[in-house]
């Protein structure tokens, strides 16, 4: 493995910044694909633009669309929310599916280098070969590199977005249940995975939690359970009704990061989110979380369900971001595909 790191992103003195940090652009593929939502796809784009909208406040929004006639539908949904169109991009740049957390590009930066700004263009399949075809998603980062005329680094090995939390301060949090499930990298052990992370992201140390949530069908994403707020805090989802089948596991998750510790020897802090009441959908229980929102420039963007804690979550949330104003959109349509505002979305920070 030593040959193949010795050019890496790491080695070349780049980093993935912070999601706090401030950003040019987030980058979205925009959402085509019927099979997502079955039957509901009509009713997402309502808050998929608003949320487009909030972000667009404060940095450009690039899209990423399959031809024309796309182009011209998400513009008349934009339209339908007012959305400044000068602060949005199209690109054509063909996708399966609209989750661009996971098979959009990583953008690493160092402000000293020729390139200040490179892509990391990991493998994908789709959250282990679950919901092909993922062809097109897969070449999507190469492609955002040759618009941007920005070098790519090809790590090889299958990794996605949404799996990864970064403090900004050498330190990636991620879950065993997902990176290290046979059906990624099944010839890789967790130390050579580790070492992946490090090199391709250019970091020191990897933290590891267990499991996601249930109705998770990406095999635990950590953007669902613990987010970095800050370079040494954390919000972290508890379920609090002991009869859940999310208490034992965000239980267990809390106390491994009670005995986490970050590279300066400090303990994380650790701020706790409710979690939603459990959303279903034709007998589905999926996988709604306050986690899963969103940093951008002008606001923190959080998913809510119509739900009794909404309120206290987005309070909990705008008590570690006192300088963001923190929005809630509702995501009950839009977590039917299994996913919101964070799996959908990916920052290009600014250099």
């Amino acid at each position: 493995m030593t040959n193949l790191f010795d050019n890496s992103p790491k080695k070349a003195g780049y980093s993935f910044p912070a999601e706090w940090a401030k950003h040019e652009a987030t980058w979205l593929t925009w959402p085509h694909k019927k099979e997502s939502w079955p039957g509901k796809i009509d009713t997402i784009y309502a808050p998929y633009c608003q949320f487009i909208k909030v972000v667009s406040e404060g940095e450009k929004v690039r899209i990423n669309v399959n031809d024309e006639e796309t182009k011209a539908f998400a513009i008349s949904k934009l339209m339908e929310q007012d959305v400044n169109l000068d602060q949005i991009k199209f690109y054509f740049n063909p996708s399966n599916d609209a989750w661009c957390r996971d098979h959009g590009p990583a953008f690493l930066v160092n402000t000293s280098a020729e390139s200040k700004k490179v892509i990391v263009d990991w493998g994908y399949n789709a959250w282990g070969n679950k919901y092909p075809p993922f062809e097109q998603d897969d070449l999507i980062p190469t492609l955002i590199a040759e618009h941007l005329d920005i070098p790519v680094f090809h790590p090889g090995i299958v990794m996605e977005g949404g799996s990864v939390e970064f403090n900004g301060s050498g330190t990636i949090l991620t879950t065993t249940a997902c990176l290290l499930n046979k059906n990624r990298n099944s010839h890789l052990t967790k130390e050579q995975i580790e070492e992946y992370l490090l090199e391709c992201y250019g970091a020191e140390q990897v933290l590891w939690l267990g499991d996601g949530i249930v109705g998770d069908d990406t095999d635990g994403h950590i953007d669902d359970i613990t987010r970095f707020v800050n370079e040494d805090t954390v919000l972290t989802v508890v379920e609090r009704n002991p009869l859940d089948e999310n208490y034992i596991l965000l239980q267990e998750n809390l106390a491994a990061l009670r005995e986490m510790r970050l590279l300066n020897g400090k303990p994380l802090n650790i701020v706790q989110l409710p979690m939603p009441s459990p959303v279903i959908h034709e007998d589905t229980r999926l996988p709604a979380s306050y986690a899963n929102f969103y940093i951008s420039n002008a606001a923190v963007v959080v998913p809510t369900f119509r739900d009794v804690n909404d309120d206290e979550a987005l309070e909990i949330i705008r008590s570690v971001f006192p300088d963001r104003k923190v929005i809630g959109i509702d995501s009950t349509d839009i977590i039917w595909g299994l996913g919101s505002f964070h799996c959908l979305s990916q920052q290009e920070p600014a250099v």
